[in-house]
């Protein structure tokens, strides 16, 4: 076995045997090492080519200090604990794993949309609370009619617009990076993203939080519909919080619903949390049973592939 390739820096799973299959099948050890801090990171990871990290947090600081460490695979899609600048400045390649759970958090982010347009959530306090009134919950409008904007059409936005597509929404979509690529469906209609918040009656984020921290704040809310409704399965941050709560109260818009927060988890007395035309679920939207195991197998693979210098699949800072 070769005990100083890889390492696990970090991650809240109860366990690594999925990964530990993996990397035993390659000849690999990787020690299970509880970083919280950069101070952990210098301290442990001294030595390793290759690590899976979650959420420890890699600087230029870290990167300084560990000369031997060539890859970082993380736990999932994003990679904001990671300074990409600084792993590249260092040699480091950093790597994500952007498939593992797209289907999950589409399926989620629609779950979301339809309990905001049909009132789910109001309909069953109500009806637990003895109150059997349809009334309650006007307006609802028939979804076909209605148009969805969708931030973000990468993987998961795409199988998002699927969906949409599949109840009869008129897809709008802003993505500049996808249009010039020419990584579009012939359904979507592409649009700037002042024409996507005044004319979509829904709108889904599905963009990175990279470059795109406030994308939507207080003048983007205020272009919106008063009766349109905004998820985010994305990332925290690229909703402005405190705007939307602002735009909550004051009716701007109709509804809203995050699974993301920044920063995590959401403090229990955040006054979205009391309101009744927001919707809050704690980052889920990427799990199902097969999702977790299909990451934990493809964080494994991809850091064996680091450790023993081959070529990697999904590096982020190429």
């Amino acid at each position: 076995m070769n005990q100083k390739l890889v390492a696990i820096t970090d991650c809240d799973h109860e366990d690594i045997n999925v990964e530990m299959g993996v990397l035993t099948a390659a000849g690999l050890e990787a020690p299970w090492l509880h970083c919280k801090t950069e101070d952990d990171l210098i301290r442990d990871c001294k030595g390793f080519k290759s690590v899976i990290n979650q959420y420890a947090p890699f600087t230029e600081k870290v990167f300084e200090m560990l000369p031997d460490l060539k890859v970082i695979v993380r736990y999932g899609v994003g990679v904001d604990n990671i300074d990409l600048a600084a792993a590249t400045k260092h040699g480091v390649q950093v790597c994500n794993v952007p498939d593992y759970g797209m289907y999950e958090v589409a399926d989620h982010a629609m779950a979301l949309v339809l309990a905001l347009t049909r009132k789910v959530v109001l309909n069953n306090n109500n009806v637990k609370s003895g109150v059997w009134e349809y009334q309650k919950a006007i307006p609802i409008y028939r979804l076909s009619t209605q148009t969805v904007g969708v931030i973000g059409v990468g993987r998961i936005g795409t199988a998002f617009c699927e969906r949409a597509k599949a109840f009869g929404l008129k897809v709008l979509a802003y993505d500049e990076y996808a249009q010039k690529a020419g990584k579009t469906k012939d359904y979507m209609e592409m649009v700037s993203l002042d024409e996507l918040l005044e004319r979509s009656d829904i709108i889904s984020v599905h963009c990175p939080l990279d470059g795109n921290r406030d994308l939507i704040a207080a003048p983007q809310l205020k272009k919106m519909k008063k009766s349109a409704y905004i998820v985010n399965v994305s990332r925290g941050g690229i909703i402005n919080e405190s705007d939307l709560y602002q735009a909550l109260v004051n009716n701007e818009i109709a509804g809203a619903a995050c699974d993301v927060f920044s920063p995590e988890p959401i403090k229990k007395d955040d006054p979205l949390l009391k309101l009744d035309n927001f919707l809050a679920t704690p980052h889920i939207a990427w799990y199902s049973e097969e999702s977790a195991l299909e990451l934990e197998r493809k964080v494994a693979e991809e850091a064996a592939r680091g450790a023993l210098g081959q070529a990697l699949i999904n590096v982020v800072n190429k």
